[in-house]
């Protein structure tokens, strides 16, 4: 055999092998997709596999199932669809939590945010807001750190499982900032706010969506706001950088995933059908939650900023002493 037989073969091969992922995509799908989000229902992942998953089922006339499957925090439902075959069947709601926290959370988290999955689209943000207690001396977060330094040991700021956003800002709070503030473990958000309105814990770092109805009611006051810039429905809050006292931007991130084999046309569809669903505007008011930010990122731009997360907050993690489990 020569060599332009083998030539011939490996393009032909090639051509077939594109024209069959082609051919897939065409009639793709042609029965259920599974979505996992690795959280229970409620939650950012939980939403945004509903909210997408519904629209997307109506428009490619399949069922996309969402599933919830919580466990080690995240690292249950996103080991599942790293293992699971690469045929569009298997999707993953990724986001900040376990697409870049997870990695500097565990020594062994049993995937890799770059090379195990595809980013097929990110499509929304939520910001935190760092809120007080109505009866702190403190409106700022300059003057917070000095009442903080003034009186080590003594302020309090509510905080959820390791994991969380919260307590990794509450965390960041403290080792960025170098303040000694008592950390306080809570089950879940609302006996925060309880202890927080009646002044039993003084801090919480909670997303910006949840503060908003108890910042407009005047139970509790805003300090700042985690995001690069100020959230559209409190313009009045400042960003953490804004502030001057710290260097330090933190937003969670949602959108879907799929294993990093999965075939390119395929890919290539859900991408336009998600950029198909986001033009309405049902799909996006519902995502925002009242202060998320709708994404507009090029395939190019979401594979720059997934892995561009995916090294930065570990490395952000250690150096706040954060150590891996």
């Amino acid at each position: 055999m020569n060599h332009f037989t083998l030539f011939t073969r490996a393009h032909l091969l090639a051509l077939l092998s594109l024209w069959g992922a082609g051919a897939c995509a065409q009639t793709y799908p042609n029965h259920p997709i599974q979505v996992i989000a690795p959280s229970t229902a409620g939650g950012g992942f939980d939403l945004v596999g509903r909210v997408l998953g519904g629209k997307l089922s109506e428009q490619l006339g399949q069922q996309f199932v969402v599933e919830n499957k919580p466990g080690s925090g995240t690292l249950l439902g996103t080991q599942t669809i790293a293992k699971a075959p690469a045929d569009g069947y298997h999707l993953l709601v990724g986001g900040l939590s376990n697409m870049a926290l997870n990695t500097g959370l565990y020594k062994q988290p049993g995937y890799d945010p770059v090379n195990d999955f595809i980013a097929i689209r990110l499509v929304v943000s939520h910001s935190y807001t760092l809120i007080a207690t109505q009866s702190l001396a403190a409106n700022n977060l300059k003057d917070l750190f000095a009442l903080a330094k003034a009186q080590p040991g003594k302020l309090t700021i509510g905080s959820s499982g390791p994991g969380s956003g919260q307590f990794i800002l509450a965390t960041l709070l403290r080792n960025m900032g170098k303040v000694d503030l008592l950390q306080v473990p809570y089950k879940g958000a609302q006996p925060v706010y309880m202890d927080l309105i009646a002044g039993r814990v003084d801090l919480f770092f909670d997303n910006s969506t949840t503060t908003r109805a108890y910042l407009e009611s005047g139970q509790v006051k805003g300090l700042a706001v985690s995001s690069k810039a100020r959230a559209a429905d409190a313009l009045s809050i400042p960003t953490l950088k804004e502030t001057g006292a710290l260097d330090l931007e933190m937003e969670t991130w949602f959108g879907w995933f799929a294993p990093a084999k999965t075939p390119l046309p395929i890919v290539e569809k859900l991408r336009a059908e998600i950029d198909k669903a986001m033009t309405n505007a049902e799909v996006r008011t519902r995502l925002q939650q009242g202060s998320g930010r709708i994404l507009h990122l090029s395939t190019q731009e979401t594979e720059a900023f997934v892995k561009s997360e995916s090294l930065k907050w570990p490395a952000l993690l250690k150096q706040a002493g954060i150590e891996p489990e």
